[in-house]
């Protein structure tokens, strides 16, 4: 079941106006393997030798081009028109995602830059248009490298997919879209839910001039249908701040929380208006829900909560990074909870928003984790930083995200086990992300050698339930580092001491079917029979370990050269979801 305000394909679902037009489809195309385009001005006029689909990068099939081999330097182009009802708007240009450097051109001038494969950006195009009703030109120049000090995540920095990483992602990845808004708009909220005082704080950035203008901004906030609140407040600055209070006799129980029992979303209409004329609406919704930590356990409103996550790359063989239809994106959720799981890691990929959207409305929880560096050194250090709370930010008001995870395996971090510098970048990092958000927990480094962290993670790919329950069985040797998990890595890193968090096993299983073509860890199986044996015996010596609180299988799906999922790449099960699913729930 959907939002009212849901939208197919609606590239920002939990920010939604009605004034939008879609960009995606056929765009002219480019190489520029001499990197000669700005020099001879492409900006003005692309000469495109070919078509691409977007948002699908030329290495995928889906995009029409299908080649693999690395360019570092891509042009796109697009003819666009503003409708004549719209005159007198901002036109915003929204990117969901362009990997890795995007320079974006209209009408032969310059509109602006943007770094960070990953995160979505906007610009105001509006002086730079035609007039209403004739055409306007984007031109969008690509960058990308191999360079890794640039956060890949998955992405190979070679020419050949070696190990578990894969065929690079270059260029636009997820929608581009125009929106129409007026000269005074609500740019951002922040939406920050109090389970115990049953209440939500919208934190409201304003955009435009509001000096001479009677401006009132308002919520109206319901739930399934039903009238709760409305709020307002005089627009006197452009950065405001209100607390509602929700609780009403029209619920049972005065509030509704967000669980993946009962995924309970209040829908929110937030209305900029100057007297009586609306200058501008936007349809919103969160969930209210707390994460907490308490004696060594995650709890979710305050009750423990066993995760039972399953690791999530989010590839597509036709498409790679990118979702190739909403459809897609719905049906793997379903895979996932048919299998009895109740959320994901999201690995080494930051998410389509409509991703996280269908997790919020279904009730998944998720981990959502940074792509990592390479290498250590002060580039690193602030393309990570800035890309790392960017996220952070775009994606705070999501319910469904219940943890943050901005280092995996040491990468980008290899000498993190001793090196003062690099301990103290993952402290900085922790402690800005709880400067932004402090309601959710943070891990650091996640599968070993951990500085601060509010969970201790460990990935263990042990093969049989009794070793794994030999090594577990002293507690204080894992946590103290007089042994090491998979026997090559400890828990914490040296300096740094267990406090008690809870401890879960966030990477184990990878079991693959016997394959001449990939590979998974261990053995591989050849039956669905030893399959599901030794699915059954790792999970449940995991369960049986009293001070671990969650797992996290791997993997969802085939990535690639990786053959070690429960589905297929194409998203077929390998084995029947019910009796994966009679093990996790046992």
């Amino acid at each position: 079941m959907s939002l009212t305000s849901y939208r197919k394909d609606y590239p920002r679902p939990q920010f939604v106006r009605e004034a939008w037009h879609n960009l995606n489809g056929e765009w002219d195309f480019r190489f520029d393997d001499r990197n000669a385009g700005e020099q001879e001005q492409w900006y003005g006029h692309l000469e495109g030798d070919r078509k691409i689909i977007v948002p699908f990068v030329y290495e995928c099939a889906a995009s029409g081009i299908g080649e693999p081999e690395f360019h570092p330097n891509i042009w796109y182009q697009r003819m666009f028109t503003v409708p004549e009802e719209q005159v007198g708007k901002r036109i915003l240009l929204h990117f969901q995602a362009v990997d890795y450097i995007a320079k974006v051109w209209i009408n032969g001038q310059f509109a602006g830059r943007h770094e960070g494969g990953y995160t979505s950006f906007s610009l105001d195009i509006t002086r730079y248009l035609h007039q209403p009703g004739t055409e306007n030109r984007i031109v969008v120049k690509v960058e990308d490298s191999f360079d890794s000090t640039q956060p890949r995540g998955k992405q190979r920095w070679k020419a050949e997919s070696f190990g578990c990483w894969y065929v690079q992602n270059t260029g636009i990845w997820q929608s581009v879209w125009l929106e129409f808004v007026h000269p005074q708009h609500v740019e951002s909220v922040k939406i920050t839910p109090d389970l115990d005082a049953h209440s939500v704080r919208f934190d409201y950035c304003v955009n435009g001039d509001l000096s001479r203008l009677n401006l009132r901004l308002t919520a109206r906030i319901t739930l399934d249908g039903v009238f709760i609140k409305e709020t307002g407040i005089l627009v006197d600055r452009s950065s405001l701040s209100a607390t509602v209070d929700l609780l009403s006799d029209t619920q049972e129980w005065k509030v509704a929380s967000w669980s993946p029992e009962h995924p309970k979303l209040y829908e929110v209409v937030f209305t900029l208006s100057d007297g009586e004329t609306v200058l501008d609406e936007v349809q919103s919704y969160f969930g209210l829900r707390k994460v907490s930590i308490q004696k060594g356990k995650v709890l979710l409103n305050n009750t423990p909560i066993y995760q039972r996550l399953i690791l999530d790359q989010g590839y597509w063989p036709e498409s790679h990074l990118t979702p190739p239809s909403e459809e897609a994106i719905i049906a793997d959720i379903d895979h996932i909870l048919a299998m009895g799981y109740n959320g994901v890691r999201k690995h080494q990929k930051i998410e389509d928003p409509r991703f996280l959207y269908w997790c919020d409305v279904k009730g998944v929880l998720v981990w959502s984790e940074m792509a990592a560096t390479y290498e250590y050194n002060d580039l690193a250090v602030d393309r990570f930083t800035r890309e790392w709370l960017d996220i952070v930010r775009q994606q705070y008001n999501h319910p469904c995200i219940i943890t943050w995870v901005p280092f995996n395996e040491s990468w980008g971090i290899p000498g993190v086990f001793i090196d003062r510098r690099q301990q103290q970048f993952t402290e900085a990092i922790y402690h800005l992300t709880k400067a932004i958000d402090p309601y959710r927990p943070v891990i650091v480094n996640d599968g070993w050698e951990h500085t601060v962290s509010d969970i201790i993670t460990l990935h263990d790919y042990e093969q049989h339930g009794s070793a794994f329950l030999k090594r577990y069985a002293d507690k204080d040797a894992i946590t103290g580092n007089e042994i090491s998990h998979m026997n090559w890595k400890y828990a914490m890193a040296q300096g740094y001491a267990y406090r008690g968090q809870p401890m879960i096993i966030s990477e184990f299983g990878g079991i693959a079917f016997k394959s001449e073509e990939g590979w998974g860890y261990g053995e591989q199986v050849g039956s669905e029979e030893a399959f599901l044996e030794r699915f059954r015996s790792i999970t449940e010596a995991i369960k049986a370990t009293p001070y671990i609180c969650g797992y996290c299988y791997t993997q969802v799906s085939d990535v690639q050269q990786e053959v070690n999922g429960l589905l297929t790449e194409d998203r077929k099960p390998k084995l029947p979801p019910e009796r994966i699913r009679e093990i996790n729930l046992a």
